[in-house]
């Protein structure tokens, strides 16, 4: 099956340079001009990955990053004019799980899709986690709560499938960079972003938050049983 891309970019020539690249190496590729439009593409066409301008008309990429994130894990990676440093973090805050800055190389760009899909892709094997009343489907990306669904971003769904593997060993901020972001980016990003993302995991996971276990100096650890 052809993976699903959805390209949020207002300049035509990126655009039509994104789409020409990306169909010629085997993907369906959908396009929208504004932040509006590209919401409404992603719920009609729940792409596999969104590559998401932030300088756009009507929503900017931050919104949309943010809206999806609302109601979806889809992979995000974000095309950003601006250096500063500020605009990179507060997208990756967002949940987005990569940028790449203009002007940027297109091969480049394809490698991080692949990546980035890459780390996204179920495994062969169905793994479900159970503990208490949480139960995590790492192949379908579920998790629930005394039986109802949690909506997780995929960054927080990453960082809980980081400690259900480590079967209740420790995990230091380092290691979760290093998983979820990769070593390429991890020197990039504060160490307070992995602490972010835990309370907000904490926060939607309700009455099994304190199955998420902080351990002083070191990281957090996930209580299996």
């Amino acid at each position: 099956m052809q993976p699903k891309i959805l390209i949020v970019e207002d300049e035509k020539n990126i655009a039509k340079a994104l789409k020409y690249n990306f169909e010629k190496a085997g993907y369906a590729v959908y396009c929208a001009v504004d932040g509006q439009a590209g919401l409404e593409l992603h719920d009609e066409q729940k792409p596999d990955i969104v590559i998401l301008d932030i300088m756009l008309p009507k929503f900017d990429g931050l919104e949309v990053c943010k809206r999806i994130r609302q109601k979806a894990a889809t992979p995000i990676i974000m095309l950003t004019a601006k250096k500063e440093e500020i605009d990179r973090i507060i997208g990756l805050e967002l949940g987005a799980d990569d940028y790449v800055s203009k002007p940027f190389s297109i091969r480049e760009l394809m490698a991080r899709v692949k990546a980035v899909l890459r780390r996204h892709t179920p495994g062969n094997v169905s793994e479900i986690f159970k503990a208490g009343t949480l139960e995590a489907d790492l192949e379908r990306y579920e998790v629930r709560v005394a039986g109802k669904p949690v909506n997780l971003s995929s960054k927080e769904f990453s960082f809980l499938k980081c400690l259900i593997l480590a079967d209740g060993k420790a995990l230091n901020r380092e290691q979760f960079l290093e998983k979820i972001w990769g070593y390429d980016k991890s020197m990039e990003i504060d160490t307070n972003t992995v602490d972010q993302h835990v309370a907000r995991l904490r926060a939607k996971l309700g009455s099994e938050a304190a199955r998420i276990i902080t351990v002083k100096n070191v990281g957090y650890r996930i209580k299996t049983d």
